[in-house]
């Protein structure tokens, strides 16, 4: 189910006071028996007034961006980690993962390193290890992030069966040479710049943590 956009009534307004204010100026005209010319003028301003709030809202409806609707993820909530991973390397992901899934759009994440499936954390998916697709596989070999701000634009999205299988946008984020972070989030084009800064840096962290 996807949530309302909270500024659709604020975005509305203009059109709603513009016409109000229309309507009311024609009654006013219809019911008036003689016009006098400080009427006539107060008429033209009003309807010049009512005009230019409709032209605002229109204009509004086009021009200001609208939050990205987000869905209910189809999952149960959990944290699994490798149970062979040092205590020191645990810690390291779960502050990660906690980081990532407090301070960004995430709502579901995967950790995998050399062949293995070290993490899973937030909503999962249906199958618990990672079997690296097209779009995983080329981030290992570019070492360059993939950003799927939407999940119904491409047929691939198949490759991502560990997580909810309604999840909206993805970001494969290399760890190093050997492993990728893998996000996702519950509304399409949701990421922002400050988003993928922040994945950027904790994923140069994890690389280091994971190399020694």
């Amino acid at each position: 189910m996807s949530k309302s956009d909270p500024n659709r009534i604020i975005r509305l307004l203009p059109i709603a006071v513009g016409g109000l204010a229309g309507t009311l100026l024609l009654i006013n005209r219809l019911l008036t028996e003689q016009l006098t010319s400080s009427q006539s003028r107060s008429d033209a301003l009003g309807i010049i007034e009512g005009a230019t709030l409709l032209l605002v809202g229109v204009l509004w409806q086009q021009i200001q961006a609208r939050s990205p609707e987000t869905v209910t993820l189809v999952g149960e909530s959990g944290f699994e980690l490798a149970p062979e991973l040092p205590d020191n390397i645990k810690t390291e992901l779960a502050w990660a993962s906690h980081l990532l899934l407090t301070n960004t759009v995430t709502r579901s994440l995967v950790v995998y390193y050399d062949g293995k499936t070290l993490l899973r954390r937030g909503i999962l998916g249906n199958n618990s290890a990672v079997n690296p697709g097209a779009i995983v596989n080329k981030v290992l070999e570019k070492q360059k992030p993939i950003y799927l701000v939407s999940l119904k634009l491409y047929p691939g999205k198949v490759e991502f069966d560990y997580l909810p299988e309604n999840i909206q946008g993805i970001i494969c984020q290399p760890i190093g040479e050997k492993g990728v972070l893998i996000l996702g989030a519950d509304a399409p084009r949701s990421y922002t710049k400050q988003d993928e800064n922040w994945i950027e840096g904790i994923a140069d962290k994890l690389a280091e943590s994971l190399r020694n």
